[in-house]
């Protein structure tokens, strides 16, 4: 039987009441302390403000750097025409020589003993020759009188012919004579720059030496020859108008020449020639650039690169920063449907200073993130931010 609170005695009841109101506090308490332990929902983080730009199509030139070789117009090698001890150089390694300017003298003394001799043989046949004419001469009214018969005029006129034939070889010997004479003084078949003289003053020189006295290089203008694969070769010729390779030819833009220290030639230079047939072992075909070179600033077998300007019409560019490479395939970020980002794979044609040239992968008025393209994932979203279109 349970005994009634209110039956019991005041100072009990005041006790249990304060112990429950103990309890209740604590209670309270330990509510308060579970409640304020438990974790905050977490927000999350606003999209990111990207920059963004659309892609535009216009016109851009890019240019490509090919290896290349240079010569003269013209490389002479001199050589000795007769044998002989080389008595003269009348100009040192290097020099300028104008066409017909002497270069080396080999010992005349011989040839001219030869020539002498010549003329001795010529002058002894114009003798001979005279002699037989005089018994033409003498015969001639003889026969008419029947004094001889005229066998005898006939062998003399037969003398005749025979001087007349020899007076020919005799002029021909003087001829050669002089001719070889001649070659002992040898000049510069063309104006142009001296190279190494590979021979010296008393030297022995024969034309069948198998080094040449010296190179002669007329420098005047220069011919420049570098080599393209056949993709480039098609690609190349299809830049221009025109039926045949003549044609496209008289079209095609001068180019520029890249010296050894990279920088560039003060003249441009033009294609004249393309090889008629492509190189079986490289797969590429010779081109040949034609450069004026008038103050001798460029000389036979330096080297180079030539640089060809290539036109796009209606190209797409991106920047080079706004892309991110990945085994060897380009990507870009394309803003999609809900400002949603899109890695798109594009193919690359070409560069124009900073920019990339699309050949595939993105048309015109699609929008790329330019910048902050690391930390995007496929999906992300963004807010995106209008760029300045950049200009080629």
């Amino acid at each position: 039987m349970t005994t009634p609170i209110t039956s019991l005695p005041f100072n009990t009841v005041k006790k249990i009441n304060s112990v429950i109101a103990i309890v209740l506090a604590l209670s309270a308490l330990l509510l308060l302390g579970s409640c304020s332990s438990a974790p905050a929902a977490q927000t999350a983080p606003p999209p990111p403000s990207l920059p963004v730009q659309s892609v535009q199509a216009s016109s851009v030139t890019t240019y490509q750097e090919y290896p290349a070789s240079i010569e003269g117009t013209v490389n002479v090698e001199i050589r000795p025409q007769v044998s002989g001890s080389l008595d003269r150089v009348f100009v040192d390694e290097g020099a300028l020589v104008t066409a017909g300017q002497p270069i080396f003298k080999i010992n005349e003394q011989p040839y001219r003993a030869a020539l002498n001799n010549a003329l001795a043989s010529l002058h002894a046949a114009q003798a001979a020759q005279g002699n037989a004419q005089l018994e033409v001469d003498k015969l001639t009214p003889l026969v008419a009188n029947k004094v001889v018969s005229d066998y005898q005029l006939k062998t003399a006129k037969a003398s005749v012919q025979i001087a007349k034939a020899n007076i020919e070889s005799a002029r021909a010997n003087v001829a050669t004579a002089q001719i070889n004479l001649g070659y002992t003084t040898i000049k510069a078949p063309v104006s142009g720059y001296i190279g190494r003289l590979l021979k010296k003053q008393g030297s022995l020189v024969a034309p069948q030496d198998v080094e040449a006295l010296t190179q002669l290089s007329d420098v005047h203008d220069v011919h420049v020859y570098f080599s393209l694969g056949e993709k480039d070769f098609v690609g190349f010729k299809d830049q221009y108008a025109g039926a045949t390779l003549k044609d496209k030819i008289r079209h095609l833009a001068p180019v520029s020449l890249l010296l050894a220290d990279d920088s560039e030639y003060g003249s441009k230079g033009r294609i004249d020639m393309i090889d008629g047939q492509f190189d079986k072992t490289t797969g590429a075909i010779t081109v040949r650039a034609t450069f004026p070179n008038a103050q001798g600033l460029i000389r036979s077998g330096n080297t180079g690169k030539i640089r060809l300007s290539l036109h796009h019409a209606n190209a797409l560019t991106v920047p080079e920063s706004a892309t991110i490479e990945m085994q060897d395939k380009i990507f870009v970020f394309a803003v999609a449907d809900s400002n949603k980002v899109k890695k798109v794979a594009i193919t690359v044609d070409g560069k124009n200073g900073d920019n990339y040239i699309v050949k595939d992968g993105l048309k015109a008025g699609d929008q790329i993130v330019l910048s902050g393209i690391d930390k995007l994932q496929e999906g992300n979203k963004i807010i995106p931010q209008k760029a300045a279109v950049a200009k080629n």
